[in-house]
């Protein structure tokens, strides 16, 4: 398949298939008896090969619902596997999943769901080496990623294998999505043309997510996927939806496509792209040697009220967006040891402190107060 975008609009005409078997009537009746979709847009349902990039808390929604819908071949690519947490949002896992990979795991959910449809299942994670040639062998791309390296990639590798995009993201309270690159229309680099600057805009892990916050941003994504394969109403082309949970006010922002922007080929690396740097990066201590020596060290928390509130190991407490307004109350008298959930926004504060000249050595907590736990 070539030419996605045109083979989108052209399946009215055309079909490889065999008509629906009676079983499958019975299980699309309610698309079946809808004017909009009837036999001839679930036929287009059954032939569109859609991949799912991340299967977790928007993954899954979006893998529900495609699968219900009737979408002949769907592809799951996450290298993660099920952790307790992910349980509080990520709706296709159970406590018997824990340690399962994602993408296999869900697979075998929804097969039981609807075994009409075919699921190729990819328990790996996305890169530079495998993208491109990845889409080329999808419909459309599904975006249900949660970090900014792995965004640029993915709108990146859409372009370049002429693949529509179905964005969809998450904040705390608030989501967004988007439809990209679909009939020559704009990209994600046309609405964020550079990433924000590294760790100035945390993840669900560390910040924390309404839980039913995916399921509905991923409904959204699904339901914008439906209506490309099917043909069928006004995609989000152009234009990005923002949805607020706490209020329920939804706004539809228009954009325009910069011609400006030409990608011919992936970035190098796209973590380096995005200004990212490891927590490996930079020197680091172990919990075990921490709480072995803890009266050497100065202890900094840089974790939120709340997370300070609910549980701490004492030390000084200063949240990472209030540190650069604060650095003057740190002592230097000691090694100052950093600390966060998992040493992420610790490395952040540690990258801060160092552009400000913080007089004595710093240290990361290496895994955060997760490791204390482990001790």
């Amino acid at each position: 398949m070539k030419n996605t975008n045109n083979t989108t609009k052209n399946k009215t005409s055309s079909f490889n298939l065999q008509p629906l078997t009676s079983d499958e009537k019975n299980q699309y009746h309610r698309h079946l008896i809808l004017d909009q979709i009837g036999v001839e847009g679930q036929l287009k349902l059954k032939q569109a090969k859609v991949l799912v990039i991340g299967a977790g808390g928007l993954g899954c929604p979006v893998l529900q619902y495609l699968t219900a819908a009737g979408v002949g071949t769907i592809g799951i690519i996450d290298g993660d596997k099920v952790d307790q947490s992910n349980l509080q949002r990520q709706i296709l896992y159970t406590t018997d999943d824990v340690g399962q990979f994602k993408a296999a795991s869900a697979a075998d959910r929804l097969s039981k769901l609807n075994p009409f449809v075919k699921m190729e299942v990819f328990n790996i994670f996305l890169n530079t080496e495998n993208a491109v040639e990845l889409f080329k062998q999808f419909d459309i791309i599904v975006d249900g990623t949660d970090n900014f390296p792995t965004r640029y990639l993915v709108n990146d590798a859409c372009v370049l294998a002429d693949k529509p995009l179905v964005f969809g993201s998450i904040f705390k309270f608030q989501g967004q999505v988007a439809v990209f690159n679909y009939n020559n229309s704009g990209t994600y680099r046309c609405l964020f043309p550079t990433p924000p600057a590294p760790n100035s805009v945390p993840n669900c892990s560390d910040v924390g997510v309404l839980g039913v916050l995916p399921g509905i941003i991923g409904s959204l994504q699904a339901n914008e996927t439906i209506k490309l394969i099917a043909g069928i109403g006004t995609p989000l082309v152009d234009k990005l939806l923002y949805f607020d949970s706490l209020s329920l006010q939804q706004q539809i922002l228009q954009f325009q496509k910069n011609s400006e922007i030409i990608i011919t080929k992936l970035e190098a690396n796209y973590e380096f792209f995005c200004g990212i740097k490891h927590a490996n990066d930079i020197n680091t201590i172990s919990a075990k040697t921490y709480l072995k020596n803890k009266e050497n060290y100065h202890l900094l928390d840089v974790r939120t009220y709340n997370e300070y509130e609910d549980e701490n190991i004492g030390g000084q407490h200063i949240p990472l967006d209030e540190l650069e307004d604060r650095m003057g109350e740190i002592p230097n008298s000691k090694t100052l040891v950093v600390m966060c959930l998992s040493g992420k926004r610790s490395a952040a504060a540690i990258e801060l402190l160092l552009e400000n000249n913080y007089p004595k050595t710093l240290l990361n907590l290496e895994g955060g107060i997760n490791a204390i736990h482990k001790q």
